[in-house]
């Protein structure tokens, strides 16, 4: 069974465009997102993918995750389909170690939010934080992006102010 296994920063700074070997614009729609499970399409850049997301563990560091590229056509039709609120950012990816970071930077009714998440082989992995990395987020389900399409990140930071 394939398993995703990461955990999420916010992020403190811009740094990490200088040091993204890649960017690419993402667009995504939830078909399903309850009882922690999501059926979400996802276009990126030119490419589409559909992706079975099965619950979190008690941690939020490790799911079931199901994903296979469709053709782009049919991902912009089923996005269509999608439950209200679309999700719309920039991902850039950033060397650091072994690993790479994958830095979300969020646009409309999510702007201001950037998150980074790293992917694990296992959950006691270590990995070389970069400077950029603030506070860990995993399993706050706030900041999933099924959560943020239903409640966007400018929704609840109004509500701190």
């Amino acid at each position: 069974m394939p398993l995703e296994i990461e955990r999420k920063f916010l992020v403190l700074d811009d740094s990490y465009k200088s040091l993204a070997t890649s960017s690419s614009h993402i667009i995504q729609g939830y078909i399903y997102s309850g009882k922690g499970k999501t059926v979400r399409v996802r276009i990126r850049d030119e490419r589409g993918y559909l992706t079975i997301k099965g619950p979190s563990d008690k941690a939020g560091i490790s799911r079931f995750e199901w994903e296979k590229e469709i053709d782009p056509h049919d991902a912009e039709e089923l996005l269509r389909l999608c439950e209200p609120g679309i999700i719309d950012k920039m991902r850039y990816l950033v060397p650091s170690g072994k690993h790479i970071f994958e830095v979300d930077e969020f646009f409309g009714e999510n702007q201001g939010l950037v998150m980074a998440e790293v992917e694990l082989s296992s959950e006691e992995e270590s990995f070389e934080k970069p400077s950029f990395i603030g506070i860990e987020v995993t399993g706050d389900r706030r900041y999933y992006n099924s959560h943020l399409r239903e409640n966007p990140y400018s929704k609840w930071m109004m509500c701190n102010e």
